[in-house]
């Protein structure tokens, strides 16, 4: 039975509270109206087309702990990307469930969406991309690194949507982008994917090679990379945890010349147990 809600302001804020109280923290609304407006993917890749009653795409983030990832590639940073990841689905599922005992049709369409890595390697895309729902949803902007930057925690942000027939008040966009070009991530990725795009604020960015380079980290047991979102200074988090990037920018050809390099040993300490 459908339960009254006087308009939809009111059941917007009940699902921010509860999606909030269930460990989002990040929420934001997006008509589905801008993905044709933006054209930033394909026909067959708008919500509409997924699933034809959606109306309303509402977005779920939860962050990425700095100091968990800047141990990448290891256990420790797999474990939180796992934990995120259930955390993610779960709180989908219950705002799915929620909307429907509401009288609204309302599904989730996964964190990832893919069965394994080894499936991004022969054709790296999904169905449905979290990032340009959340960009239409006001939570950020598309950065150099194609991840959504957020003003709370740059990119350091994992994302879920619902798509539901409740046609809810949308959140504004961002008009000003979050990225600041400093080309950290293209400087630091391990397997130099990004390279510059003419005239364009968004790098061409090699996935074959990218997911080539996880599917090695998930024989190891140490996926995913993550890389791209470490080394990156946007966001508020890094107020609270502070900026590594000489570490970050050192990294690679310091370790190289001396694995057992003091000023590394906590990174590496982390990365010598629970993988190959």
């Amino acid at each position: 039975m459908k339960e009254p809600y006087r308009d939809g302001e009111a059941l917007k804020k009940d699902i921010v509270r509860k999606t909030k109280k269930w460990g989002a923290m990040l929420v934001g609304f997006a008509p589905i109206e801008r993905w044709p407006q933006y054209l930033d993917t394909q026909l067959r890749f708008h919500p509409a087309s997924i699933f034809p009653f959606t109306r309303t795409v509402i977005v779920a983030g939860v962050p990425v702990l700095i100091p968990m990832l800047d141990t990448t590639p290891s256990i420790v940073y797999s474990e939180l990307y796992n934990t995120t990841n259930r955390l993610l689905d779960e709180i989908a599922y219950k705002l799915s469930v929620l909307l429907n005992r509401k009288g609204h049709r309302a599904v989730f369409f996964p964190r990832d969406a893919y069965g394994d890595i080894s499936v991004l390697v022969r054709r790296p895309e999904v169905a449905f991309s979290h990032v340009f729902a959340a960009k239409y949803a006001g939570l950020g902007t598309v950065g150099y690194n194609h991840t959504l930057l957020t003003r709370q925690y740059g990119p350091r942000v994992r994302f879920v949507s619902v798509l539901t027939d409740a046609e809810l008040p949308s959140d504004a966009m961002m008009e000003k982008s979050l990225c600041i070009q400093c080309g950290m991530c293209r400087k630091c990725c391990p397997m130099s994917a990004f390279t510059a795009a003419p005239n364009q604020p968004v790098a061409y960015m090699d996935k074959f090679k990218c997911a080539r380079y996880h599917s090695k980290l998930r024989e190891q047991y140490r996926y995913p990379c993550g890389v791209c979102i470490k080394v990156c200074p946007v966001g508020n988090d890094r107020k609270l945890y502070g900026s590594n990037t000489q570490k970050y920018l050192n990294e690679e050809k310091i370790l190289k010349e001396n694995p057992l390099a003091p000023e590394y040993a906590d990174w590496t300490h982390l990365r010598s147990f629970g993988s190959k």
